[in-house]
């Protein structure tokens, strides 16, 4: 995006130092990291960088209103709702490709967005462990709204722990030392203090919460859920409580918000920066040309689920038409020069929310296949995580 930086970059990359940056980055905390780090981060102009931000803008203020509250009421399965939602999530995530508009100006087109946490703290260090290994001009930064390292910590230990005990907050999730995203947990710990523990091992009295830590039994008081429901209902794990049951704990995020800020928001939306998007549903006839769309199970995570290729035949044969989306399919713009051809990205955009939805951090994903994820870069190089650097705006 900022071509003398990419040049600059490109020139002085090796694939020594980028060794030398992976084993960095997979030692300094208690788990090393469980997917791709690409080789390079981004480096977004200005120009892109305040686009980028004006299409948040927009979608934030369209799910902060009336009509929002009263659409998204039936997002939440039957049985699912969990008592004492707050008034807003806590974590909003907004994935952008990055694309080109018809005058061949870069421009972000919303793929997804979700009311459940991501890689916070992981992406705490991921940027300082690149600056270590490569030249990342200090004018340029990760972080959005003002923030910078210490703050940026400073701000995420008060969303999560709040005024607590940090030995009263954990992080929930199912097997947390079999998940992918592990090494965020890790990092979870360190800049917080909490606890990770899985789910099974969470104990109810009368409306209390416990877990085990040193031998002894220690009351929880807040909870940073980690727990995905898809993956909690095809694992089905044996645990002690029951998420809708009226329990003495405040959610960090709450678990409503993953059903309510999810792929349900889509239809809903309406934005240059939105491609069209309908409930399988609520079409009285499909498309002329299904090959311009893909289709979408809702509250599925990580691209589970997504069809890229399909008929009418297809759409035919699907009976729970409320749970699918169909979403005009997304040209992903070439956009990063690597040694093999270019690299395509997927931006997510990282909101903490407090009294305000306050932008960040940021997170990228890059690929070279048909989709982002591991199946579609295999043997591939210059793909995987990394974050953006821009200049402050």
């Amino acid at each position: 995006m900022v071509s003398e930086l990419r040049k600059k970059y490109n020139s002085g990359f090796s694939q020594g130092a980028y060794e030398a940056f992976t084993n960095d980055l997979n030692s300094i905390l208690k788990y090393p990291a469980d997917f791709r780090v690409c080789e390079t981060p981004l480096f977004l102009s200005e120009t892109l960088t305040r686009e980028l931000v004006t299409a948040c803008d927009d979608i934030i203020r369209q799910i902060r209103t009336t009509e929002f509250e009263i659409y998204s009421r039936n997002a939440i399965p039957d049985g699912l709702a969990v008592p004492n939602q707050d008034s807003h999530p806590k974590f909003l995530q907004v994935d952008f490709a990055i694309t080109k508009d018809e005058k061949g100006n870069f421009i972000p087109k919303l793929i997804e967005l979700q009311g459940f946490p991501s890689l916070y703290a992981f992406q705490y260090y991921l940027p300082l462990v690149i600056r270590r290994h490569f030249d990342i001009p200090d004018d340029m930064t990760p972080f959005f709204s003002g923030f910078d390292d210490d703050s940026y910590v400073s701000h995420l230990k008060h969303i999560i722990v709040g005024d607590a005990d940090p030995e009263n907050v954990i992080l929930l999730e199912i097997e947390p030392e079999k998940q992918k995203t592990r090494v965020d947990f890790a990092a979870t710990e360190e800049l917080t203090g909490i606890s990770t523990v899985c789910i099974t091992k969470v104990k109810k009295r009368g409306n209390k919460l416990y877990y085990e830590k040193n031998g002894r039994e220690v009351p929880v008081e807040r909870i940073y859920n980690r727990v995905i429901y898809d993956e909690l209902k095809r694992k089905g794990p044996d645990y002690g409580f029951r998420f809708v049951d009226e329990l003495d704990v405040t959610w960090v995020g709450h678990p409503n918000w993953f059903f309510k800020i999810s792929k349900n928001t889509l239809p809903f939306l309406k934005s240059k920066y939105v491609p069209e998007s309908a409930f399988l549903s609520n079409l009285e006839s499909y498309p002329d040309d299904l090959s311009k769309y893909i289709l979408k199970p809702l509250y599925s995570f990580a691209g589970l689920g997504v069809e890229m290729n399909f008929d009418k035949t297809r759409l035919d044969s699907i009976t729970d038409r409320s749970n699918y989306i169909l979403q005009e399919k997304i040209e992903y713009t070439p956009l990063i020069e690597t040694p093999d051809g270019y690299s395509r990205v997927e931006i997510r955009m990282m909101y903490l929310w407090d009294n305000e939805p306050l932008l960040v951090n940021n997170l990228l994903r890059t690929s070279k296949g048909a989709m982002m994820g591991v199946d579609f870069n295999k043997n591939k190089t210059w793909v995987g995580s990394s974050c953006a650097f821009h200049p402050s705006v």
